[in-house]
């Protein structure tokens, strides 16, 4: 992270759920508890996304990825999600990304590929098999890191949470990053490199035979994927020892007891760990365990319910979320194009005169400009938009066209005149007390940095 990025003190956060299969207990614990807790953060700029394209490598039915799709989003936002603090969307809504992907395979070593760990498993198999090394091994499996990286850079997010089994691919992401800034760069960084965060003290659910709570397992506590009594049923096959009523347990070695703690308050962990010692049956630590988990579950089953029932609602809701990274994506998916040589083609005129030379340098060369549009509600609004394409300062409503050229004129001529006030870590501008435009700070610049861009481009319409 940069001087810049520490002024603002905001962090972007990236996580992304494949979607493969339904949400369980221990989903919700180790991953999506966790993880909207952490968005609340007000230092946390947090995207959440649907990684559709990597189910794709793990699931060829079609019909299961369809669905785990729509219960994955309904999860989330049952759980509590709030799509207004955080940027929520699906993978394959933004084409920015697997195009990012390619341009990212094609400065990406091949041996950096042939250790990644997924694909080693794979062929170590396949050698214990007595196959050929690459049997059933897809160019998807192969290609995952950077598909990955693609997701991570795209948004230069600073922190991805992950398990200890996928920091290397945030390793990779980082060298794949280093060498696209190394290769194309010209002295400027255009991606962030990402930290792994690894989640420490997330609790990690033991499922009904001990092992840990997983599908592969077929030892799942069912999270929104039934009612009460199947959440009662499950319960109730927790396998526990022998012991008879009466007789004291150690909760310490209770797979009952791990769940149990992982849902309530210390107080109230310990005062069931003192129950076990004193003899409770297991039977009634089952009812209990069913109890606190009904209590808290039943308000998000019911939410979950509600959404699966209105598919178009969550649609809509994803589509919100993919336009909001996209105001993202798009500009920085172009200055990469720039950047490769995937240019727009200019005609190129000879000048005969010195004159003429200085008229096309000045003719041709960069400037920032303004651009009104009008916004969903039928009002005026305005952007401006630096030497490089990228969108610094977008303006409030409008009520027409001419109020939106005079703001911008006034803004050209009269730069000295403009009150900034940092809000949330950005700077709102307004002329004579009244509100005119908020900063747009895509690139993490911090607001220090951005105003001094901001008034250093601005200065350009007094020069032409």
């Amino acid at each position: 992270m940069n001087a810049k990025q520490g002024q603002s003190k905001i962090q972007r956060v990236l996580t992304g759920v494949t979607t493969t299969g339904t949400p369980h207990l221990g989903n919700y614990a180790g991953a999506i508890r966790p993880a909207i807790e952490m968005s609340n953060q007000p230092d946390v700029d947090a995207f959440f996304f649907l990684a559709d394209y990597h189910a794709l490598i793990k699931a060829d039915d079609a019909a299961r990825v369809e669905r785990s799709r729509l219960e994955i989003a309904a999860t989330w936002l049952a759980a509590g999600l709030d799509t207004e603090r955080v940027t929520f969307y699906r993978q394959s809504d933004i084409p920015e990304i697997p195009e990012l992907s390619w341009v990212l395979t094609c400065s990406t070593p091949k041996g950096l590929m042939n250790r990644a760990h997924a694909y080693k498993a794979s062929v170590d198999a396949n050698n214990a098999a007595g196959v050929e090394p690459d049997d059933g091994v897809t160019m998807g499996l192969y290609s995952y890191p950077i598909l990955m990286a693609a997701d991570i850079l795209m948004f230069n997010a600073h922190k991805v949470p992950v398990g200890a089994d996928q920091v290397q691919h945030l390793e990779m992401a980082r060298d794949i990053a280093q060498r696209f800034n190394y290769h194309y760069g010209n002295g400027r960084d255009f991606f962030v490199l990402p930290e792994a965060q690894v989640a420490e003290g997330v609790a990690t659910l033991p499922g009904l035979d001990g092992r840990k709570m997983s599908k592969s397992y077929n030892n799942i506590i069912p999270l929104f994927a039934g009612d009460a009594k199947q959440l009662r049923q499950a319960i109730a096959q927790i396998k526990t020892d022998s012991k008879l009523p009466g007789e004291p347990k150690d909760p310490d070695s209770s797979n009952l007891f791990m769940i149990y703690k992982a849902f309530v308050e210390p107080s109230k962990a310990q005062a069931f760990a003192a129950e076990l010692r004193d003899g409770l049956a297991w039977g009634d630590a089952k009812k209990m365990l069913a109890d606190e988990l009904e209590g808290m579950i039943a308000p998000m089953r019911e939410r979950y319910v509600e959404l699966m029932a209105k598919p178009e609602r969550i649609e809509e809701i994803l589509l919100d979320g993919a336009a909001k990274a996209r105001k993202i994506a798009q500009p920085l998916m172009a200055e990469i194009r720039q950047a490769v040589g995937l240019r727009r083609f200019h005609a190129v005129k000879t000048a005969d005169t010195a004159q003429e030379k200085a008229a096309s340098s000045k003719k041709s060369s960069k400037m920032p400009r303004f651009i009104s549009f009008k916004d969903d509600t039928g009002q005026f609004m305005f952007r401006m938009l630096s030497a490089e394409g990228e969108e610094l300062l977008r303006s409030v409503s409008l009520p027409n066209p001419q109020v939106a050229g005079q703001e911008i004129r006034t803004l050209q001529n009269t730069s000295e005149s403009i009150q900034f006030e940092l809000v949330d870590g950005l700077y709102q501008l307004s002329l004579n007390d009244q509100l005119v435009a908020f900063a747009v700070d895509a690139k993490g610049l911090g607001a220090e940095a951005w105003k001094a861009k901001f008034l250093s481009e601005l200065a350009l319409f007094k020069q032409d």
